[in-house]
């Protein structure tokens, strides 16, 4: 990800800026894997309410059947989640089947946060409309959800590029 003064770093701490369950909350951002007591260490001192894990795009998109690259971020992961810490994981939307298949998905203070790219936005039109499909015709999902796009850029769940320039980078 090409965010400025974010190079070659690995923590960072700040409040919660996207409309999740973690919104406002103080969080720490993980970038990549790191080791299991760096975090606790980073979340401890700097009295974390959340920790956000794949932070700048930094999950890898692994492919379902890739179970060394998902048991790294499981291994991460998981023992925050067993303590009771909200976690989020930042992945894209191509890992899904990945991380349904994880025992992430089984924690109800896990966040999957879900990134689908989709430049060019306001470009597309009125009618522009998000299909929540299946893989394949009543594979996994009981249906489709369409959302019409114009409607999904509420301001309420609108996050401006400068809300994400006051975080501290410790790492």
């Amino acid at each position: 990800m090409n965010r400025e003064g974010h190079n070659d770093i690995r923590f960072f701490v700040g409040t919660e800026v996207e409309h999740t369950p973690a919104y406002g909350m103080r969080t720490l951002f993980v970038v990549g894997i790191q080791s299991v007591a760096s975090i606790m260490s980073f979340a401890i001192d700097n009295q974390i309410e959340h920790i956000y894990f794949g932070a700048n795009q930094s999950f890898p998109n692994p492919q379902v059947n890739d179970f060394s690259m998902w048991n790294l971020w499981e291994d991460m992961i998981g023992p925050f989640l067993k303590e009771g810490w909200l976690c989020t994981l930042d992945l894209d939307v191509a890992c899904v089947e990945g991380l349904a298949e994880s025992a992430l998905v089984e924690h109800n203070n896990f966040i999957p946060m879900i990134s689908v790219k989709l430049p060019y936005m306001k470009l597309l039109g009125y009618n522009a409309t998000i299909k929540l499909d299946d893989r394949d015709f009543a594979a996994t999902n009981p249906g489709v959800w369409c959302h019409n796009l114009h409607d999904l850029q509420n301001r309420d769940r609108y996050t401006p590029w400068s809300k994400y320039t006051k975080d501290k980078v410790i790492a």
